[in-house]
């Protein structure tokens, strides 16, 4: 039988039939095989710094997972742990696979892993640390992405205009927002191959910012940031709170706008909404455009169903596309995990994909899926709990049991639906966006000092 580091290899050479050399050598040649628990299924594998993790984790996920699959088995778990030389620990929670970063790892195989440098000098020496795998070419266009994949493509081509600067993506998880971001990189480098282009994680970035500060670097840190010509920032909902960070956004923020270089942001809720940010900062979120992605209707669901099948190779009847597109209806994210969920199925078990193979799967990936709360459920629930009718809470009147009702609604429905302030002022009398951050306001501040008032929210809760 196999030893667990030749069962590894096996797992590096399908890795590499599936990329080309460069790729290959430059985030998978310096992986070095530590350990494999039987008994667990837990493979843990030695990486350069954090970033490769970030990397792997947000390019190569896919690839990766199908060849442990494939070698070790379905159940695999992959634990990586960072190589570092000075005795610091950084512990970094993930979603799946899991970082577990130690100081002063000493072993053979492991001295020589390059580390990855953040910085650079010339522009030929910039990663953009792009996605390949996402540009406009598998941005399949529908009715709800179809403004901001117009606006992406025309930043692309010309960076210089005003316009859309900054471009401020946002939309609800899963609805594609970061496929965006790294198309219009990805076709901005190509048309104008002398700008330096960056995409960045608001986690990594803020990661970066507390090393800089540690290491007393922070004018560096931002001197770099601030000779980029495309900032792509992902997820810049995670700033919230974070002052220092946001202090050094600022200042790179402003440098890149007032020297004409193209900033674009995604977020999962529009500026209005974004919480413990200054208002200077909300401002200049809204100086240039505002580009929403709404989540796919049945069609583009099946477009994009179609051309996943298609990539991977596929044989999938039209009766099954219908079926999951049917039943996987919140992100494209789920349903790229059925997809690969039936090519890793199909491939182990050497199975055709019929309508019945696909209802095994479907329910095998919603299993432990809860039924989506709706704002109607919401309503229904809050007026059952304080004996109001719909009429009373989406009425006008002022009356203090009608308020309390009204911002309870408000304020369990942005936290649970994720709707924006708008559709949830729309729904709720056409009261306006302001209004409604008031009411969810007063909520917030209510369940900091009253002990009683979160239990009965709670309460609330559970009955829808």
């Amino acid at each position: 039988m196999a030893s667990s580091k030749a069962l590894w290899q096996r797992c590096m050479e399908l890795i590499r039939s599936r990329l080309n050399e460069q790729q290959f050598s430059t985030w998978f040649a310096p992986l070095r095989f530590k350990s494999y628990d039987a008994d667990t299924k837990e493979l843990t594998i030695f990486i350069p710094s954090q970033f490769f993790y970030e990397y792997l984790e947000a390019n190569y996920r896919r690839i990766i997972y199908l060849a442990l699959y494939h070698v070790f088995g379905q159940d695999t778990r992959l634990m990586y742990q960072v190589a570092v030389i000075r005795n610091e620990r950084v512990d970094v929670p993930s979603q799946g696979p899991r970082i577990d970063i130690n100081a002063g790892v000493e072993d053979d195989d492991v001295r020589d892993i390059p580390t990855v440098i953040q910085a650079a000098v010339r522009k030929d020496d910039l990663d953009s640390h792009l996605n390949v795998e996402q540009t406009f070419d598998n941005f399949i266009e529908g009715v709800s992405n179809r403004l901001p994949r117009s606006v992406g493509q025309a930043v692309a081509e010309d960076p210089t205009r005003k316009t859309f600067n900054p471009l401020f993506i946002y939309g609800p998880s899963g609805c594609g927002k970061t496929h965006l971001a790294n198309a219009i990189g990805m076709r901005l480098k190509r048309l104008h191959p002398d700008k330096r282009v960056l995409y960045v994680s608001a986690h990594l970035f803020q990661v970066q910012y507390v090393q800089a500060r540690i290491d007393n670097k922070i004018n560096d840190f931002i001197h770099f940031y601030q000779s980029i010509d495309c900032l792509i920032l992902d997820d810049v909902q995670e700033f919230s709170g974070k002052t220092g960070t946001l202090e050094a956004f600022f200042h790179i923020f402003n440098h890149l706008h007032l020297n004409g270089r193209q900033i674009i942001m995604t977020s999962d809720r529009p500026p209005v909404e974004l919480k413990d940010m200054e208002e200077r900062m909300l401002t200049r979120f809204k100086w240039g455009m505002l580009a929403e992605l709404e989540s796919p209707d049945g069609q583009l669901r099946r477009d994009i169903l179609h051309m996943l099948v298609r990539r991977d190779g596929l044989l999938i009847t039209d009766d099954v596309i219908d079926y999951i597109a049917s039943n996987i209806q919140d992100n494209i994210r789920e349903l790229e995990g059925v997809v690969h969920s039936l090519l890793a199925y199909s491939v182990m078990g050497n199975t055709e994909i019929d309508l019945d193979f696909a209802r095994r799967i479907v329910k095998a990936n919603t299993r432990h899926t809860h039924r989506k709360v709706t704002m109607e459920d919401i309503v229904e629930c809050t007026c059952r709990h304080y004996k109001l009718t719909q009429e009373e809470i989406m009425g006008t009147c002022r009356r203090a049991d009608f308020v309390l009702g009204r911002h309870v609604a408000m304020y369990l429905t942005q936290k649970h639906t994720g709707s924006t302030v708008k559709h949830i002022g729309h729904v709720l009398g056409g009261r306006t966006h302001t209004t409604v951050l008031h009411g969810i306001r007063q909520i917030e501040n209510r369940l900091k000092t009253d002990v009683a008032f979160r239990k009965e929210l709670r309460e609330i809760e559970k009955t829808f």
